[in-house]
């Protein structure tokens, strides 16, 4: 799992194939869980068109409103961050108390632990097992939260790297067992938006507990995880709070009119949403061809048991694939497998044979 120090990421890592002696446009990326069939015209012609000379708006003020509009909810209880992966930090920073418990539904992503290890806090860890699958066991974490009194509560739904996507109705049964010790619950819905049947809404817009604080984020299913843009929506006195430890000019004016721009395309994501899962489904086929034990919950990403993952990794990496391995998520046998365009997922399922038969 995660060190202290570190934190292990998907995507291409430039260091790693240098010292391979491959470029990136030799490699296929499987290990990022990013719409492949974006990113949306509409976006690129909004970046064609800024002025980058101007500071950026420090309070996200127009895109704030539009968000608010889409939460039904006031601007004020809106912060928009330079990726979710920033409002984590800051949420953990604001919120979080040295020597508290950070309790974290497990496995998930790597940098809740790290943001409250960075606050001072003590992490604990509800781990869900494989043979469960992968099911946080709702009435050990009430109990845990009983017990341990956590500060913080992070929870992952749909979840990164299982794709496990829990019920409204249990996530406000967990923030209100939070809220009977004064803690908060931190739920990160960075992939809501991938769902099959994702509508553009999210239902706890229309009962969210005072202690939830929900993160969110922008680039993933739009394709523009470069650019860095999500936003975070709470009660307004705690997102004062979070906000107080935000630099100045955080989000840039390019990852502002970006975000303008996809959430005005109502047509980007019916169209491509439906292609994505049609791959993933194929793609999840195929492997299981190969004799492969592959897992997939609510997402398109998927876990690919293989002995080894990070062998696998290698070997693959070598035919110019990368998957991602689930080491640092505690998960050594399996490696999470984001779906590309059926080409590419292709020359993915060429690939793995030939590890398998070699």
């Amino acid at each position: 799992m995660e060190s202290q120090g570190t934190v292990v990421h998907g995507a291409l890592d430039e260091a790693e194939l240098a010292r391979l002696g491959l470029r990136a446009d030799q490699v296929i990326d499987f290990s990022s869980n990013i719409n492949p069939f974006g990113p949306p015209a509409a976006v690129l012609a909004a970046l064609r068109e800024l002025d980058p000379a101007p500071y950026p708006d420090r309070s996200c003020l127009r895109l704030r409103q539009h968000l608010a509009q889409r939460h039904r909810c006031g601007i004020d209880a809106v912060l928009v961050g330079n990726g979710a992966n920033e409002l984590i930090h800051l949420a953990a920073r604001a919120l979080g108390v040295a020597g508290a418990t950070a309790l974290i539904v497990a496995p998930t992503y790597g940098e809740y632990a790290h943001a409250c290890r960075l606050a001072g806090m003590q992490v604990v860890e509800a781990r869900s097992a494989a043979a469960a699958p992968f099911q946080p066991d709702i009435l050990a974490l009430c109990a845990a939260i009983e017990r341990l009194r956590p500060r913080l509560l992070w929870l992952c739904s749909p979840n990164n790297p299982t794709g496990v996507h829990l019920a409204n109705e249990t996530i406000i049964e967990l923030a209100g067992a939070c809220a009977q010790h004064g803690g908060w619950l931190i739920l990160d819905r960075a992939y809501l938006s991938l769902l099959r049947d994702y509508t553009g809404h999210d239902p706890l817009d229309d009962q969210t507990p005072a202690n939830l604080i929900r993160i969110y984020s922008l680039t993933k299913s739009y394709a523009v995880a470069g650019l860095r843009i999500g936003y975070l929506v709470a009660d307004p006195a705690p997102v004062s709070v979070i906000a107080r430890f935000q630099p100045a000019w955080s989000v840039s004016s390019a990852a502002q009119a970006a975000a303008l721009a996809m959430l005005a395309d109502t047509a980007f994501l019916p169209a491509t949403l439906p292609q994505w899962w049609a791959a993933s489904d194929d793609l999840a086929a195929g492997l299981r061809r190969l004799g492969l034990t592959v897992w997939r919950s609510h997402m398109p990403f998927l876990l690919v048991q293989c002995g080894d993952a990070a062998r696998a990794r290698r070997q693959l990496l070598a035919r110019g694939c990368v998957v991602r391995d689930c080491e640092s998520f505690g998960l050594p046998a399996w490696a999470r497998v984001a779906p590309r365009r059926p080409a590419d997922n292709a020359r993915l399922l060429a690939a793995w044979g030939e590890d398998i038969h070699s």
